[in-house]
């Protein structure tokens, strides 16, 4: 509400007093109580229906309410008790903002009806010590001059307390100071004043700031404080003179400084500062004239160099005396002396002359040969007259002095012109002066080849792939030797050393060009034939004597998918269809057909799958993609038909892939025929003759009869008892066919870990039988024993296709008539393997 009356109040305080004095029923009595400062809200001050001896439970009826004069409501009235209490937390400073008074007052009024009553209330409010002394500035700065005598008192700012009373400001402590202390005073109006007195001399150059901590503390319980820095600067004054950093200097220098040269730098300080600490230099009386003219001495900086010239055959020491002066009102300065002695210097260079220097020599010149002859001099005395001839580290020359001031140049170790073609050597001279003087002289010793090196091949082995079917004349690589010597001791030759391989000259399969080593092939190599070749080249140079090295050239066929599988079982003729009779009661799983094709290529080129092309059922036959074998998928039922037809592609594995196939045509029938278990270590296959023209089997078997009969009984004793061969250990595997067939010869070769060593039994029909793998790395060839011939002689030579091998073997049909041969024949057929190296 403020101090002021708000215009609703007014009013209603005239209404009521027009009221009381109507009724003459006015209050003129005045209530008091005192409370403190800062009670909390809710506080109970008295009870008011006690007091001024009110009927409670008449209050709300009679409208009792309280009216705060000039303040805002800090109190209210409680109507259900009767009771006085803090409704807003109650600050005396901020109520009594002046401290004319101790005393602070909240009047209140209580205004009663029917009848009219109004009672005054006085409510004290007592002060607490709430509030700390507080300086009206944090920090107070002093400027006293260290020429200030002590007992100088010095005026501080003092602090304030809201608070009165023992509340307030009641004295000032200041931090630990040797130089300063303080005096509390009382001012009129009974505040507290600090005032700050200089109890001892203060010196800058010591210490130029001094930091005080001023502490106002009240007379509450308890008690509380305040601070302020009090931050003293001490001015200076011009109390202290230059000095140097010695009194006295002696100082060397040689003869022939240049112009401008430092001699001395000097130094003075001034503790003071400001135009109290700036110093000028200068010479005093007692520096003569020829001291001055030959050394100038900075004002400003102190330095001394050099301003004539120098030499210590005329003048050897020099004197003088230097003074250092501030710029202070009243100046002061300082003095040093220095004496400058003038020291003899080496300046004559010693002088080198090369007599004799040989140049070029062969790089096999012989140790201890003389190459250069060098005399050296010096015009100084004494130690600057002592001369030192060298030459740099680590050459293969030493330094050999013959005479007085005389030195041979002679070589120290062996010289290789393919290191180092050439040396400079430089032949340097050193007096033995302070400092030393020096010379140099470089020579260029430059060094003549001779053939002391063989050509180098960058290999030893070199292994060259040539792809087969590569055309005649084509660059197989270059083989470039190198030899670190010049001239015609570098210049090469390249040859093939011949060798003949199967009657052939590697001269015919090869070229080289013997300028520049580029191999050349002269034919088209076959990898079927051909797979390797090793020879050796020779790289010759042209010195006297040549020298010469040979490296070894391994020329490594590649293959190519250049040959398409071969169709080896079942065997027919070309063109023709296979036919195969089955009986219609074969189980789920049984053997039909094996497919065997082979590949005269090598690694994945030869690696050969099956598919079927053309199948009639799909679902009654299944074909093995890595073995080629037919089986059956489930058995035959009355509805398939009678004749399938197979279609197989033998594919290899190469890029592209090469393919062939066979068809295989399949009849049911319906007599039983007796199968033959799939055995793991002999397959067995049916041989079901069919049918033949009567009368041809008749008028042929009337002509061969006795003819086979020979040849049939010779087989069976030479299968039992087997000859030991000469040429190789009899293998271990052995066929057992149980069929009515022929023995026939063949021959097959094989150098891939892939292929099989096959075993042939032929029908009439041509059929396989494959056993055996190979192991890689191994070359073996498998040989049958042919009807009435015995043994049949292997060779190396194999030819180039299957298609060869199959035509040079013998083959011997012998013709039973199913009318004659009640039984099948049991014929025992062993095996011989001789194994070659690849």
């Amino acid at each position: 509400m403020g101090s002021f009356l708000t215009m609703q109040s007014y009013k209603r305080y005239v209404l009521v007093v027009i009221i009381f004095s109507l009724v003459g029923n006015i209050s003129s009595s005045v209530t008091h109580y005192s409370i403190p400062e800062e009670m909390k809200e809710g506080s109970v001050v008295a009870n008011l229906a006690t007091d001024l001896s009110l009927d409670v439970k008449t209050l709300n009826q009679r409208k009792m309410r309280l009216d705060i004069i000039a303040n805002k409501k800090y109190l209210d009235v409680n109507k259900e008790t009767g009771e006085l209490y803090i409704v807003e937390k109650i600050d005396r400073e901020y109520i009594c903002n002046t401290k004319s008074s101790a005393s602070c007052y909240l009047r209140l009024e209580i205004i009663l009806e029917n009848p009219v009553r109004i009672f005054n209330i006085e409510v004290e409010i007592l002060d607490t010590n709430d509030n700390a002394p507080q300086f009206r500035r944090d920090v107070i700065h002093l400027d006293i001059s260290e020429a200030t005598p002590k007992g100088e008192r010095f005026s501080l700012s003092n602090a304030v307390d809201p608070d009165v009373g023992t509340n307030s400001v009641k004295t000032y402590h200041l931090s630990e100071s040797d130089h300063f202390n303080i005096e509390v005073q009382t001012g009129r109006d009974g505040s507290k004043i600090a005032e700050l007195i200089l109890t001892k001399t203060l010196d800058r150059e010591q210490q130029s700031v001094h930091n005080l901590i001023l502490t106002a503390v009240d007379g509450g319980t308890p008690a509380r404080s305040g601070t302020a820095s009090v931050i003293v600067r001490v001015l200076d004054t011009n109390d202290n003179a230059p000095a140097f950093d010695q009194v006295s200097y002696n100082i060397k220098i040689m003869e022939n400084s240049p112009i401008g040269s430092l001699v001395i730098h000097l130094n003075a300080t001034d503790l003071d500062e400001g135009s109290n600490s700036d110093i000028t230099y200068s010479y005093s009386l007692y520096t003569s004239e020829k001291t001055q003219e030959t050394f100038n001495l900075n004002p400003s900086t102190g330095e001394i160099t050099v301003k004539g010239m120098l030499n210590y055959e005329d003048f050897k020491i020099y004197n003088m005396e230097v003074i250092a002066t501030d710029k202070g009102a009243n100046s002061l300065s300082g003095q040093c002396t220095i004496k400058i002695l003038v020291e003899d210097m080496n300046d004559n260079h010693p002088e080198i002359s090369i007599k004799s220097f040989q140049s070029p020599v062969n790089e096999n010149i012989e140790l201890d040969t003389v190459i250069a002859v060098v005399s050296v001099s010096d015009k100084d005395s004494g130690d600057n007259g002592v001369v030192d001839l060298h030459i740099p580290d680590n050459m293969p020359f030493k330094l050999r002095e013959s005479s007085d001031n005389y030195y041979e140049l002679v070589v120290s170790e062996p010289l290789d012109r393919e290191k180092v073609p050439e040396y400079d050597i430089t032949f340097t001279v050193t007096d033995r002066g302070s400092p030393p003087l020096s010379d140099n002289e470089t020579m260029t010793l430059e060094l003549l080849d001779v053939n002391d090196n063989v050509p180098q091949f960058p290999l030893s082995f070199y292994t060259i792939r040539v792809m087969e079917n590569n055309a005649p004349g084509a660059l197989l690589s270059s083989l470039t030797a190198f030899d670190p010597d010049l001239h015609e001791n570098q210049y090469l030759v390249y040859f093939i050393l011949e060798k003949e391989i199967a009657n052939t000259s590697m001269s015919m399969l090869f070229s080289i060009n013997p300028e520049n080593g580029n191999l050349y092939a002269l034919k088209t190599f076959d990898y079927e034939i051909e797979k390797e070749f090793l020879f050796h080249i020779e790289a010759r140079d042209s010195g006297s004597p040549p020298l010469s090295s040979n490296v070894t050239v391994h020329i490594i066929i590649v293959d190519q998918n250049d040959n398409a599988p071969v169709i080896v079982s079942p065997w027919r003729a070309h063109g023709s269809v296979v036919e195969e009779k089955i009986p219609r009661s074969t189980d789920k799983g049984s053997l039909v057909s094996k497919v065997i094709a082979l590949d005269t290529d090598s690694v994945h080129n030869s690696r050969i799958t099956y598919q079927f092309l053309q199948v009639t059922d799909a679902t009654l036959f299944s074909l093995d993609q890595y073995n080629g074998e037919i089986r059956t998928m489930r058995m035959f039922s009355y509805r398939d038909p009678r004749h399938q037809r197979l279609v197989v592609i033998a594919k290899d594995n190469g890029d592209p892939a090469l393919s062939a196939t066979v068809t295989i045509k399949l009849s049911t029938m319906e007599t039983a025929v007796k199968a033959y278990s799939d055995m793991t270590e002999v397959p067995l296959e049916y041989d079901i003759f069919s049918d033949l023209n009567l009368y041809l089997v008749i008028g042929l078997g009337s002509v061969s009869f006795l003819l086979l009969i020979t040849i049939l009984v010779t087989i069976v004793l030479k299968c039992q008892k087997p000859k030991p061969s000469k040429a190789a250990p009899p293998c271990r595997n052995s066929v057992i066919s149980e069929r009515n067939s022929t023995i026939a010869d063949s021959t097959l070769v094989s150098n891939d870990a892939y292929w099989y060593s096959l075993f042939l039994a032929e029908t009439r029909k041509g059929k396989l039988v494959v056993r055996q793998p190979v192991p890689k790395g191994s070359r073996y060839i498998v040989s049958s024993i042919p009807r009435g011939t015995g043994l049949t002689d292997t060779s190396d030579s194999a030819a180039s296709t299957l298609q060869v091998r199959v035509q040079s073997t013998h083959l011997f049909i012998l013709i039973f008539s199913r009318h004659w041969v009640t039984c099948p024949i049991t014929l025992s057929v062993s095996f011989r393997c001789y194994g070659h190296s690849v």
